[in-house]
């Protein structure tokens, strides 16, 4: 059978395309590897409508609700690879099938490099975070460390002093000039410059010199990249962003490839389930209106 649109990536940003698709009457295939990011969080706060809700509940009604457009097909699995150009794409997946489609849509999503700090991966999306929106406001204006992964968390120690009160942990992560030494002081973020030894507890931070430092959370900016080697494999263009690398996009979701889309983590920053959903949705009504001019996708 040949799609209108295979959508790469099954989680928030690549379901809220495809519900634009399937609502057009559009025949659309997702093959999805079931790891959506957030998985290892136990709730999803900041999504309106979903706020508190458990991420693996959020994305088990979507999908439901998906599935009752007689144009979907779902399939769970790996995208291995993509050949082929517009209007006569050709998809290998990991169950040895081929599929065909006029259009591809990557909502591959990324993957998190964290710093190498033993017990922080652990904790990751349970007591170590990136998004303050997203897990700030349950710290109940606690004590929150920034575990130092790069410039960003300079900025990420300045924004968190909304929700409670900051030490950043340096780790020898960073440069900290004498500017950026007073502009965190102002903000009265503490500087800790000691390295740290590992994590431990819920979140506590034992340091080298073996203090034991206690938070209610901790933060931190992980470097991100396409969690497929897809994209880069098929020649879309990638770009660096201060969070990491990703698919080069325009304003209306397009890749440098012509028939080829992206969106979600992978594509926009910053990051957050809502930020995924609309811009999915923008995604999908993009790639529809290509199917119905043709002639304007570059």
């Amino acid at each position: 059978m040949e799609y209108d649109v295979i959508v790469i990536g099954g989680s928030y940003a690549g379901m809220a395309a495809t519900l634009q698709l399937v609502r057009a009457r559009k025949t659309v295939l997702v093959i999805d590897a079931g790891e959506r990011r957030n998985r290892f969080a136990s709730h999803s706060h900041g999504f309106l409508g979903q706020d508190g809700a458990p991420p693996a509940e959020i994305a088990a009604e979507a999908r439901r609700q998906l599935g009752a457009y007689p144009t979907l097909t779902w399939l769970d699995g790996r995208a291995d690879a993509v050949t082929g150009g517009m209007d006569a794409f050709t998809v290998a997946a990991s169950d040895g099938a081929r599929h065909r489609a006029r259009r591809i849509l990557l909502a591959i999503g990324v993957s998190d490099r964290l710093p190498d700090v033993e017990g922080l991966a652990e904790r990751w999306g349970t007591s170590v975070f990136h998004c303050p929106y997203c897990h700030g406001y349950e710290l109940d204006q606690g004590r929150i460390g920034i575990v130092g992964a790069s410039p960003l968390s300079i900025h990420q120690a300045e924004l968190l002093t909304e929700w409670g009160q900051v030490t950043l942990l340096v780790n020898g992560a960073m440069a900290m000039s004498a500017d950026v030494r007073t502009a965190l002081q102002r903000r009265g973020v503490t500087i800790e410059e000691a390295a740290i030894d590992h994590i431990e507890g819920h979140a506590d931070v034992a340091m080298a010199d073996g203090r034991l430092l206690r938070f209610a959370g901790l933060f931190t900016a992980p470097r991100t990249s396409p969690s497929s080697p897809l994209a880069q494999a098929m020649g879309c263009a990638l770009e660096e962003t201060p969070m990491g690398l990703q698919v080069r996009t325009d304003a209306e979701n397009k890749t440098s490839v012509a028939g080829v889309f992206a969106c979600g983590d992978v594509a926009r920053a910053p990051h957050s389930v809502s930020l995924a959903v609309g811009n999915g949705a923008m995604a999908g009504a993009q790639v529809h209106r290509s199917l119905v001019w043709p002639e304007a996708v570059a």
